[in-house]
């Protein structure tokens, strides 16, 4: 019998799919404790708060939700709220001084969990206890592979380098083994992610080897389907490219923050690139892989954005046509290069700006979906809604992008990869029927 035994413990995930990682493998070192799961704080003795801190509307929702489960200890049966994560390495004094809140981890200490948590239960004596494995929060079929972590990245907006540290990759033959003990699981989609996926394997390695990295989890059992996240525009090389237009595991979709298009911005952002080269590479994966699925992520209201830098950004949206787009309005970062700026924008410009954006985005997607009407798509089916099948195709990374509806005749199984028909279009959406 283990230290913590039965002990009830709820998880309160927040931030981004790098987080959910850290959290699934706290997780699964106190499953190696034979603690029990609940999704309910009222049936919690134990409440981890695992926090994002990179903007500052994600540090209020830490706080929040901090508050929420301190308020199990005062009406439930809690007795050890844990918060750790970015914001728990961000704001450490701050939360380490609320004498209600057990234990801070940052986020190179989540393999203190269970001797944290055995300290406040009592439970002094140390078993043998051995895990490695995750308990996945996401649905089962699908789970993120963290490649590396930390960046180098001197971008003056973001927080992430002084959070997290510097960029490590990990050894290729533990992404493997990770892969392995997922696919026996049941997991068929791997979503690849770090700070920069493209940058893997140079401070290890001595050279980009992503590439190589795709090979051999493309010869793991029961890998269908291989998505990355998270590409730096800068750093997509040949080899990469080449690996993905001729590997039928590696799914013809790159996820390529760019953040802005003017190059003005883009040197007071600390990026390296220009709108020149973002266009080169997006030529160059066109050119390439025909059917890729192009996703980026653009800030508006950057310090000094004028009209005329906005403007640039729309024309270059409408000449790109990304199948995928992302917003965000600009958020002033205390310790970042780019809240010293001059220039700041008010809020409501920020805002009107973003959703201009996003309605020029919209028009650019009607047309890409009603692109594929008529064709067969492969869907890797993830549930039904009111007697209709959903999932998502090689275009759709889970979470934050469309998912394609299906009428079947026969029952499906959640997991399940079959070929659909496209019959019609929404916004954002796809609707098919089962071949």
């Amino acid at each position: 019998m283990t230290r913590l035994s039965g002990i009830k413990v709820a998880l309160i995930l927040l931030g981004c799919d790098k987080n959910r990682v850290d959290a699934e493998t706290m997780l699964g070192r106190l499953a190696g404790e034979d603690c029990v799961f609940t999704p309910e704080l009222s049936e919690a003795e134990a409440i981890i708060v695992n926090t994002c801190g990179f903007l500052q509307e994600a540090v209020a929702e830490a706080r929040q939700e901090i508050d929420r489960a301190l308020e199990q200890k005062l009406i439930g049966r809690c007795r050890c709220v844990i918060v750790t994560g970015c914001a728990a390495e961000r704001y450490r004094d701050e939360f380490t001084e609320n004498g209600e809140i057990d234990a801070v981890l940052g986020v190179q200490e989540y393999g203190r969990i269970a001797d944290v948590m055995a300290g406040v239960f009592g439970a002094t004596e140390r078993p043998q206890v051995a895990t490695t494995s995750r308990v996945l929060s996401t649905p089962g079929h699908y789970a993120y592979l963290k490649i590396a972590e930390g960046c180098d990245k001197t971008c003056t907006y973001c927080t992430i380098p002084a959070i997290r540290g510097p960029y490590r990759s990990r050894d290729m033959q533990s992404l493997v083994d990770e892969a392995a003990q997922l696919a026996a699981q049941g997991v068929v989609e791997l979503v690849l992610v770090a700070q920069d996926t493209t940058l893997y394997g140079m401070d290890i390695y001595g050279r980009q080897v992503l590439h190589e990295l795709l090979q051999e989890l493309s010869k793991v059992d029961g890998i269908r389907w291989l998505r990355l996240l998270y590409c730096y525009p800068e750093h997509i090389y040949d080899d990469f490219v080449a690996e993905m237009s001729r590997n039928p595991k590696v799914l013809p979709y790159v996820d390529m923050p760019m953040q802005h298009a003017a190059d003005r911005i883009l040197r007071l952002m600390g990026r390296r690139s220009t709108q020149a080269a973002l266009r080169e590479t997006v030529n160059k994966l066109r050119d390439a892989i025909p059917d890729v699925t192009l996703r980026t992520t653009l800030i508006v209201g950057f310090p000094g954005e004028t009209k005329a830098d906005f403007v640039e950004m729309i024309d270059f949206i409408k000449e790109m046509k990304f199948d995928r787009l992302g917003v965000f309005a600009y958020s002033r970062e205390e310790g970042t290069p780019a809240d010293r700026l001059d220039g700041h924008l008010e809020e409501k410009t920020k805002q009107a700006r973003a959703d201009r954006l996003m309605k020029t985005q919209m028009e650019v997607s009607l047309g890409k979906l009603k692109e594929k009407v008529g064709k067969v798509l492969e869907v890797l089916i993830e549930g039904m809604e009111d007697g209709v099948y959903y999932g998502r195709g090689h275009a759709d990374a889970p979470e934050i992008d469309g998912l394609i509806y299906v009428q079947s005749k026969k029952p499906l199984k959640i997991g399940d990869i079959i070929d659909v028909k496209i019959t019609g279009s929404t916004e954002y959406d796809l609707i098919g029927e089962q071949l």
